[in-house]
């Protein structure tokens, strides 16, 4: 017996069941395939274009930035903006994901393109959402190749890119979103980020950047609609 068999022995005869428990295999197995909805918050639960002001009111509420782009053809410029805008080097690291492969970053000659997960060296990265929660401002970002998670996390500044049309009213909304797109094959990690990082353990002053990125901007792409 491994390490992990003892353990799940263990638990079982604490709980006293036997190892081979159809009936709690059928209802472990219903859980996962009919997953029970909890109460939905009314707050969200607007038309599409004011489901996106929700969401760029309460970003922007936890220090966030915000700002709209018409397609991820403006994608680069809107980077280089924001770099310029705040005395960055012209240098951004990304993923793999395909969506941002399509901004056209050649046309940014001078913005320096890096690749991969991030070694803790890079001043700002770009990553694109999953989708969004109009209801408290929160963007939701899965792991992996296509959108390290490293670039949530160890720059200093995190460019967050999201479609207008993946900005949901609820938690609830994204998770069957989730299951609808990945199954049972879910990422390693679901992030849930809600403004930069920051911390009031000491004293109770709000410092930014404590435990991650000390600036969080996000770039809305393209219309809303009642997806």
């Amino acid at each position: 017996m491994d390490a992990r068999q003892a353990i799940l022995a263990k638990i079982r005869a604490s709980l006293k069941v036997p190892g081979g428990d159809d009936e709690r295999r059928a209802t472990v197995a219903q859980r996962l395939g009919e997953p029970p909805k909890g109460i939905i918050p009314a707050r969200g639960q607007l038309p599409a274009e004011e489901r996106v002001q929700l969401f760029r009111a309460m970003a922007e509420k936890y220090n966030a930035t915000t700002e709209r782009i018409d397609s991820l053809t403006a994608l680069p410029a809107a980077v280089s903006g924001y770099l310029k805008g705040r005395n960055l080097p012209a240098a951004i690291r990304i993923g793999s994901d395909p969506r941002l492969a399509d901004a056209r970053w050649p046309a940014e000659a001078t913005l320096e393109i890096r690749h991969g997960a991030s070694d803790g060296h890079d001043l700002a990265a770009v990553s694109h959402a999953f989708g969004a929660l109009a209801e408290t401002g929160t963007l939701c970002v899965l792991s992996g190749p296509d959108n390290p998670v490293t670039l949530n996390f160890l720059p200093e500044h995190h460019i967050v890119v999201v479609r207008a049309d993946e900005i949901a009213g609820d938690m609830e909304t994204i998770w069957s979103r989730l299951r609808e797109a990945r199954g049972t094959s879910m990422p390693r990690t679901v992030n849930f980020i809600t403004g930069p990082s920051r911390s009031a353990d000491i004293e109770q002053t709000l410092l930014l950047g404590a435990h991650g990125p000390r600036a969080l901007h996000i770039v809305i792409v393209g219309e809303a609609s009642a997806h």
